[in-house]
């Protein structure tokens, strides 16, 4: 008897060293939206969407520091749901997606800042400029995703960047130079 507790205690002690070992998901383009917003002329604050974003997370909850991201945003998946603005933001008054086409974060460093909390920095890179930046990242849920049936994370995140470190500073200050950002992903374990 004692050999089966001893047994069932070591299987328990594992398996929760196994699910709280670091995993690598793959970003759920179907589930995640990046949204900037600004104020223009202080009459409206409108919003952009970031579709099709790409990339991949590593999450460790018992080392944050282990974890890391990498992140692509095409350009030709914005949408502000007007496509005469759409095709402005394109332009060479702002993003020039033709000559930049993506835009890309990299994490440098990953930080636990309270219960389901971190602070994640790494490059952005917009516009052809990379600069630091850093989120402010809320973690909504880990665990098994009911429709894929594997294992799943997702956050939260936000940050306010200026346009005009990145070369994008067309009518500021009238149209702001402030961005705010907000993020919503879905990752899941890739299938093997």
């Amino acid at each position: 008897m004692k050999r089966i507790l001893l047994a069932a205690a070591l299987g328990l002690a594992f398996a929760g060293t196994a699910s709280a070992a670091a995993l690598t998901y793959k970003i759920d383009p179907n589930h995640t939206d990046v949204v900037a917003s600004w104020s223009h002329f202080g009459f409206s604050n409108p919003v952009a969407h970031f579709g099709k974003v790409d990339g991949s997370i590593t999450y460790d909850p018992a080392k944050p520091a282990a974890s890391k991201v990498e992140v692509t945003i095409p350009l030709d998946g914005l949408d502000s749901h007007v496509a005469d603005f759409d095709e402005h933001l394109k332009s060479a008054d702002f993003f020039d997606a033709a000559k930049y086409p993506t835009i890309t974060f990299k994490s440098t460093k990953v930080e636990a800042a309270g219960a389901k909390k971190l602070k994640v920095t790494g490059d952005l890179t917009v516009h052809g400029v990379t600069k630091p930046a850093v989120l402010d990242v809320t973690v909504n849920k880990i665990g098994e995703q009911p429709m894929a049936k594997r294992a799943a994370a997702g956050f939260d995140a936000t940050t306010t960047l200026k346009r005009s470190d990145f070369g994008i500073a067309k009518y500021v200050p009238n149209v702001s130079d402030e961005i705010k950002i907000r993020i919503t992903t879905e990752a899941i374990v890739p299938k093997p």
